[in-house]
């Protein structure tokens, strides 16, 4: 039976990786969506913030991932200015979207089937679909939809490649971080 005091150092190191987690996201959805970029399709960005939240659902699971999503947005929205503006709505739907899709390909990832490639693919095709949903819901106009869904899903190719290859890396380093820190602290 674990005594309370390595419960609470447990819990304490947690909430500790989970801030550092969150506050990476929200720098880099403030960073990036402060830079322009030359995209073919207006509004597209390269989803650095998935880097953290796929390594969130690596670590920690679902629940994490999906608080870790819901917070970068709203922090994000209103860092940027727009809480509860169109942005927001798009960022936080799509997030918490990509979030349960890529946590359902980690089934298959973790079963050797898939790689975090995959997974990251997965996650930026249902991101792109989803705020494009919403936008063409908010503006009441499917023809965004049609026109745009083919470009999105494209595109979601080598955004996802990109952030999974980011995101993988970043397992591994982290990972040992994480272990090395609980290994260092545990008497």
């Amino acid at each position: 039976m674990d005594k309370p005091g390595l419960q609470m150092q447990s819990r304490l190191r947690y909430l500790i990786y989970m801030a550092l987690l969150v506050t990476f996201a929200v720098v880099i959805h403030t960073v990036e969506a402060a830079m322009p970029l030359p995209m073919p399709v207006p509004g597209v960005r390269i989803g650095l913030a998935n880097i953290i939240t796929l390594l969130t659902l690596v670590l920690f699971g679902l629940r994490s991932g999906l608080l870790l999503a819901v917070l970068r947005s709203i922090l994000g929205s209103i860092f940027i200015g727009g809480l509860f503006g169109f942005g927001f709505w798009l960022s936080i739907t799509a997030g918490a979207a990509s979030a349960l899709a890529m946590s359902l390909v980690l089934v298959l990832r973790n079963k050797g089937m898939v790689s975090l490639l995959s997974v990251s693919v997965v996650g930026a095709a249902v991101h792109n679909l989803v705020q494009l949903s919403m936008a063409s819901v908010i503006i009441a106009s499917f023809d965004l939809l049609m026109g745009y869904f083919p470009f999105l899903i494209l595109l979601s190719v080598p955004t996802g490649i990109f952030t999974g290859l980011a995101a993988n890396y970043l397992e591994g380093v982290t990972s040992r971080m994480i272990k090395q820190t609980n290994a260092g602290g545990v008497q």
